[in-house]
């Protein structure tokens, strides 16, 4: 498995990073701890080095079972806290239970999860005195922050916590529907030299045609996209023809992977096979320069979507 150094953190890690939230959260609420707890060690066990949970997925417990026995300093854990209606001391609390679950005495980095733009001062102001004394005591090495992507497409939370540099490690919603981030986020992330992990590669829009298709339409009626090419019946057809890739996700990792300043792509299964399909879709090769450039005529633009 390929690796990088996850900015100035200096961890070591693997490019493609398990994601254990999502829609499918490891299958867990379907098939049980057990399974999840396998898709973790599955992942282990094919080079995978990052793995990325947070309190509300309901996974920590599988992350922690499917890890067990793993040499601690062999990987690397993220996971997060749920700032909305709480209080600092509920972090102090909830650090100490995601330790528990995660069966271990620290995490490589803890996010603020899902800021929204207006709450970002509050939740900076709130939350990031008690994550530095956790980080003093042990329990913390690295500060991380995530947006939540789904509302906040154009990046807004983001692009008033990077400036500050407060946070070691960022979490982007980041595709080739909205590649927005590549103009807005990812080059003020590495003047600071943070860590970007990269979520949101293939959700559903990617998947399915119909959420691709309502996607599709929103970016044309905004006028973010070019109704011509956009508008017939397959938009993205040009990414599995003559080789290019041999599906649209595929192609989707593919392009997130090899985007200047993304360190981790997140991909979330509860199936093996779809897992290690994942793992070498995230390992191939740069799209064709040609396809970036269709892409970046059609998409270059967009900021409304977030292909969830």
């Amino acid at each position: 498995m390929q690796k990088v150094t996850l900015g100035r953190t200096g961890l070591e890690v693997t490019i493609a990073g398990l994601g254990c939230g999502g829609f499918s959260r490891l299958g867990i609420e379907k098939l049980g701890l057990d399974h999840a707890a396998g898709i973790v060690r599955s992942a282990y066990d094919n080079g995978v080095t990052f793995f990325d949970t947070a309190t509300v997925y309901g996974t920590q417990k599988a992350v922690g079972q499917g890890l067990e026995g793993k040499s601690r300093d062999s990987y690397v854990l993220s996971t997060k806290f749920p700032y909305g209606g709480k209080s600092a001391e509920d972090l102090t609390k909830t650090l100490e239970e995601s330790l528990k679950e995660l069966r271990t005495d620290y995490v490589d980095i803890y996010h603020l999860h899902g800021v929204r733009p207006e709450d970002y001062p509050w939740a900076r102001d709130t939350f990031l005195p008690v994550m530095k004394k956790a980080q003093e005591e042990g329990k913390i090495r690295f500060l991380g922050i995530t947006e939540v992507f789904a509302q906040d497409t154009t990046h807004l939370m983001l692009s008033q916590a990077i400036p500050e540099n407060l946070f070691d490690v960022i979490m982007v919603g980041y595709n080739l529907l909205n590649p927005s981030a590549a103009k807005k986020i990812l080059p003020l992330a590495q003047e600071k030299n943070m860590g970007v992990l990269c979520m949101f590669a293939v959700r559903q829009a990617l998947a399915n045609p119909g959420q691709l298709k309502k996607d599709i339409e929103k970016i044309i009626a905004s006028g973010q996209g070019p109704g011509a090419e956009l508008g017939g019946e397959d938009p993205l057809g040009f990414l599995t023809q003559d080789g290019v890739a041999p599906s649209i996700m595929d192609a989707a990792y593919r392009f997130c992977r090899h985007s200047r300043g993304i360190h981790v792509v997140l991909t979330g299964t509860s199936n093996l096979d779809h897992l290690k399909e994942n793992l070498v879709s995230i390992q191939g090769a740069p799209l064709p320069a040609p396809i970036l450039e269709r892409l970046d005529t059609l998409f270059g633009n967009v900021d409304c979507v977030s292909g969830q």
